[in-house]
């Protein structure tokens, strides 16, 4: 286990850290200076620097099969920039609309679907009138129900800044929701303060946070204390992991997770099935794969523990659930085995 007190965000960092190989160090560097490299004390002391295929350093230390780049990858895969009307906004669904208000990460995932987009040198920040005009926009869509603030990842703003962003949101009326999607939890549970807390509460509205989170050793008693801390003040938690090759793609890595997740009174909400990202070819499975885990899953834990299985469709098409299917023709596919006629009496 690495003790460390700062982030890592070097090469040099992971190999002195012992999480990197010496003679790796030029190819971390590599990718170092194509895509954005954090890795938060918290994170580092989880990693086992001595299993070559620990999950928990998979997901956040540079591997240079980074730098494939597979034909059908995409810079924004998910098309983020084609339903952004004006810089800051994603409205992709009419009822809701993404507020990009910040383009860094305590960490950064290796397999960041909008990696192109994140990190110290992105300039992805939104400035003042940038805000302004996002939130202008808000105001001028009654249709909106629900802003989903993401990035980057906005638990990296200080509780002051957090205050202002939601009183700005809980001055739009027709605005009833605000989501705070993050890593923080997990991977810096000491940002998650009672000044921060506070802050959040301050939108008058209903607040919900959606914690990435891929693997069951990343819910550690601190991660869990951070979790409380929302809950206890009346913010509930959902949950969004992305299926990865390598770090959770096993029934019982899933299983293990989601009971951890709902152990620490967080919702498990989406499963996403991995996006068309330059270089993350070797972290996706196939949605067959997927299919087959969710089908396995469904066997061993209750419905209060099973996530959804998503797809975002490339070029903006949005999320579709993606199975696995149950009914085939007038026959109920029993994830226990056997199928089931629907005119007979079957619980699932």
């Amino acid at each position: 286990m690495t003790h460390l007190r700062q982030t890592l965000r070097t090469a040099t960092d992971l190999v002195d850290a012992g999480l990197a190989p010496a003679h790796a160090e030029a190819d971390v560097a590599r990718v170092a200076a194509r895509y954005a490299v954090a890795v938060t004390p918290a994170m580092a002391e989880l990693i086992d620097a001595k299993d070559s295929a620990d999950p928990i350093a998979r997901q956040f230390v540079p591997d240079v099969r980074e730098l494939e780049r597979a034909p059908e990858e995409r810079s924004d895969p998910i098309g983020d920039h084609v339903k952004s009307p004006v810089k800051g906004i994603v409205h992709r669904y009419a009822d809701r609309v993404l507020l990009k208000i910040v383009g860094v990460c305590p960490v950064y995932c290796r397999f960041c679907f909008r990696r192109e987009m994140v990190g110290p040198a992105a300039e992805a920040n939104l400035t003042a009138e940038e805000i302004d005009a996002a939130l202008a926009y808000i105001r001028a869509h009654p249709e909106v129900w629900e802003v989903i603030l993401t990035g980057g990842d906005p638990f990296v703003m200080s509780p002051r800044r957090v205050q202002e962003i939601t009183q700005a949101l809980a001055s739009i009326d027709h605005v009833k929701i605000v989501r705070w999607h993050t890593r923080v939890p997990v991977v810096a549970p000491e940002r998650v303060t009672a000044d921060l807390v506070g802050a959040l509460g301050a939108a008058r509205k209903t607040v919900y946070v959606a914690l990435h989170s891929n693997h069951p050793r990343e819910l550690t008693a601190a991660a869990r204390a951070a979790i409380a801390r929302l809950v206890d003040a009346g913010i509930p938690v959902v949950s969004q992991t992305v299926l990865l090759r390598g770090v959770n793609d096993s029934v019982e890595t899933l299983e293990a997770l989601m009971r951890a997740f709902v152990e620490a009174r967080v919702k498990p909400y989406y499963l996403h099935h991995g996006d068309l990202a330059p270089g993350t070819a070797h972290f996706r499975t196939t949605v067959a794969e997927g299919q087959a885990l969710m089908h396995a899953l469904r066997q061993r834990v209750s419905g209060l523990a099973m996530p959804t299985y998503m797809l975002d469709i490339p070029g903006g098409h949005g999320k579709v659930p993606v199975g696995p299917v149950y009914l085939d023709g007038e026959t109920v596919v029993d994830p226990r085995g056997g199928p089931h006629r629907t005119d007979g009496a079957c619980v699932l």
